[in-house]
């Protein structure tokens, strides 16, 4: 009894502490995320959420996988994933590379009658079909082949008129030949109007020949038809030449020309090509398809190539030779005239993609050139680039939708060279104070100043004229108080003001040349941080030199021709985590 009651006992406190002590859960609507931090949502509807993959209730549509995990404190253009993240959304990257344009470019269209080579055969003469030669449409004809017989009360009356004029053309010649032009305006021949005289009788049916060779497109009278003069009796064409019509997009119009050389190939006929030269570029858009119409004319000595046939067609442009950095179509979202792109930023145990704009250039096959926004070597995301923009638009981040307002501005070119001259003195004066060297440091300053006052402000307008302004005057007073400097202390103080100052200068307009990283030590000043730039990203401490040579980490990489966002990082507060 003793061993039944026991058991009872802790039976009953077991059970109780399985249901949690007595406690009752409510039931009601709650997120479930797994243990490893994902959540999978809806893109269209981010109420929707959920620990395991699946399809959206509400739409239908697939749920993208996304991370509550945050590795530190992330940039709003970097998202972070976990790897499962990255497996189940199929995310693969390209390396971007330099290629050269192959020239070529593929659309898509159909064969069509040339219709240079379509003839309308007409009536002549008012009259009733007779007879006919041609009973469907699709027969081929020759040129002089009879395609049927009419009967015409004018001509009837012509010819009567003729006969009589012909027996006083002696005395009436005008008369006489008045009738047989009228005749020949019918078209009846030389021939005909000499048999009509020499039979001395009326002929009351005459045959319609074909004036050309080719194929019978169109029979528009039966027999038993009354037709009327100018009335049109067949459509005939002639196939031993044919368009190819294709589809061009606004993007891939500009390398196309008149004369390009294209090959193509149809279903009917596998891995059999064809040849055939652009003649015509429509000059007027289609509104509803955003396409405009390119036209190649095709030799078709055996008949092999039918009107309505589809084909796919590689021209060759006048863009080969052209050559930059070029990524696949793929990875591009669009955007206008800017474009976006997610760069791999991190590793694959802590995938991470930014957000990058870049700007476009031609097509090249199925890639594009870069003017800018990415430098070679680097990987973009070209299959699972959307499912990325969902999450990243999803959890907060900057993406194809919430892009961030732009800080920098227009800026002539002329300019940006000149301020660039002033960044390599600037980078100079980094180095010296790299190595601790006061003298070193001093003998910057002058072509520092040099290179500084070369920058010419009439370049820019009155808005981006008054923010150099306020950039220019503290950029030449901290110069000169390095130069006044007694220290390395003072020197790298004023250092800091330099830095600051060019640092804006560069988001404001913009650089040419190499790449420049703005890196920050957070130790610097006693612990108030302070950040500078270089062209190296290995971190080179001009506030510390050899004595924390390593410390401090890259805070923002300036591409050439990439454009800063007005949320740039700002100075942080307190000690950070660094690299020392």
């Amino acid at each position: 009894m003793i061993i039944i009651i026991s058991c009872l006992f802790f039976g009953a406190v077991a059970g109780w502490l399985i249901r949690g002590g007595g406690e009752e859960h409510p039931n009601h609507e709650h997120t479930h995320i797994d243990e490893d931090g994902v959540e999978y949502t809806c893109s269209m509807h981010p109420q929707i959420r959920q620990n395991e993959p699946g399809q959206c209730p509400l739409c239908g549509m697939a749920l993208t996988p996304v991370s509550n995990k945050k590795v530190g404190e992330s940039s709003p253009f970097v998202l972070e994933i976990t790897p499962e993240a990255v497996a189940l959304s199929n995310v693969q990257t390209t390396r971007v590379k330099f290629g050269k344009g192959s020239g070529e470019l593929t659309l898509s269209g159909k064969i069509q009658i040339n219709e240079q080579r379509l003839k309308s055969l007409a009536a002549n003469y008012a009259g009733r079909v007779d007879q006919l030669y041609i009973n469907f449409t699709g027969q081929e004809v020759q040129k002089g082949q009879k395609l049927a017989t009419l009967y015409s009360p004018e001509l009837v009356n012509a010819q009567k008129e003729l006969l009589e004029t012909a027996k006083i053309k002696d005395k009436q010649p005008a008369l006489y030949q008045a009738s047989k032009e009228k005749l020949r305006l019918w078209k009846i021949s030389e021939a005909q109007i000499a048999a009509i005289e020499s039979s001395g009788e009326v002929q009351t049916q005459f045959d319609v020949f074909a004036d050309v060779a080719g194929v019978v497109i169109a029979r528009n009278i039966a027999v038993g038809d009354f037709v009327s003069r100018g009335s049109s009796l067949f459509e005939i064409v002639d196939l031993s030449n044919v368009w190819v019509m294709l589809d061009a997009y606004e993007s891939d119009l500009g390398p196309i020309r008149k004369g390009d050389a294209l090959s193509f190939q149809v279903s009917a006929y596998p891995g059999k090509e064809f040849k055939a030269k652009v003649t015509y570029i429509d000059p007027v858009l289609n509104p509803d398809t955003r396409t405009v119409g390119i036209r190649a004319e095709a030799t078709n000595r055996d008949f092999e190539l039918k009107p309505e046939m589809f084909v796919s067609a590689n021209i060759s442009t006048s863009q080969a030779g052209q050559s930059g950095l070029v990524i696949p179509k793929t990875a591009i979202l669009w955007t206008g005239p800017r474009s976006v792109v997610y760069v791999q930023v991190g590793n694959k145990e802590a995938p991470a993609f930014e957000m990058r704009e870049i700007e476009i250039g031609a097509r090249l096959g199925e890639d594009y050139l870069v003017l800018s926004g990415i430098e070679e070597g680097e990987f973009v995301v070209t299959n699972g680039v959307f499912a990325i923009d969902a999450a990243a638009q999803l959890s907060g981040n900057y993406s194809m939708m919430t892009r961030p307002k732009v800080k920098t501005l227009d800026t002539p070119e002329a300019f940006r060279k000149q301020l660039t001259a002033f960044v390599q003195s600037y980078l100079d004066l980094k180095d010296a104070l790299v190595k601790s060297d006061m003298k070193a440091t001093l003998s910057t300053i002058d072509p520092a100043k040099s290179n500084l006052d070369k920058v010419d402000m009439e370049l820019l307008d009155s808005e981006t004229h008054e923010i150099w302004m306020e950039l220019l005057k503290p950029l030449q007073r901290s110069l000169d108080k390095i130069a006044e400097s007694k220290d390395l202390d003072g020197q790298r103080k004023h250092f800091e003001t330099v830095s600051d100052n060019l640092i804006e200068a560069i988001e404001y307009f913009g650089l040419i040349g190499n790449t420049i990283y703005k890196q920050y030590c957070p130790m610097a000043f006693r612990d108030n941080g302070a950040y500078w730039l270089s062209n190296e990203i290995e971190i080179r401490n001009p506030y510390f030199g050899e004595m924390m040579l390593k410390c401090g980490e890259v805070k923002e990489t300036y591409l050439p021709g990439k454009k800063v966002a007005s949320t740039s990082d700002k100075k942080p507060n307190g000690h950070r985590e660094h690299q020392n």
